[in-house]
């Protein structure tokens, strides 16, 4: 809602109602009356709280649903797309972390098969050491294949 909006940016820019009051041209009752919702600040008086706030007249008065559509404005498609990257870069990681360490363990059963039977007599999981842990691996390469190819 708007006047929570109204509240929420006047709280993060660190003013009074009274501060904002005069830094708009208005009465300290009037912010009160915008935050509470009793009423609604006219269209010359959101434009001086939008550039009080140095914030857009969309980021003023539009509600944030969390879906993403055509007229959003460019920021909240931005943040978006940097989460989204970080799944990416998370999931990539995850993949090429599993696949090193199957071949690593590919590599110690040739090599070494006395260190993979070690591993499979300390393990005190009914699945032997050596399976549990190409099992991880796999889980790994697959928990980030999801990320990379989830869609939003």
């Amino acid at each position: 809602m708007l006047s929570e909006r109204i509240y929420k940016f006047r709280r993060e820019s660190g003013l009074s109602q009274e501060q904002l009051a005069e830094k708009i041209g208005v009465s300290r009752q009037s912010i009160s009356k915008w935050e509470s919702g009793s009423s609604t600040p006219e269209l010359e008086k959101l434009l001086a709280l939008s550039e009080c706030f140095n914030i857009t007249l969309d980021e003023l008065v539009r509600e944030e649903d969390g879906n993403q559509g055509p007229n959003e404005p460019p920021q909240k498609a931005e943040r978006a797309g940097g989460s989204r990257a970080v799944e990416m870069k998370v999931g990539i990681c995850l993949c090429l972390a599993g696949a090193v360490c199957l071949i690593l363990a590919g590599i110690m059963m040739v090599v070494s098969p006395g260190a993979a039977e070690r591993l499979n007599a300390a393990s005190t999981v009914t699945l032997n050491g050596s399976g549990l842990m190409l099992l991880l691996c796999v889980l790994s390469m697959v928990i980030g294949l999801i990320l990379i190819l989830r869609k939003r």
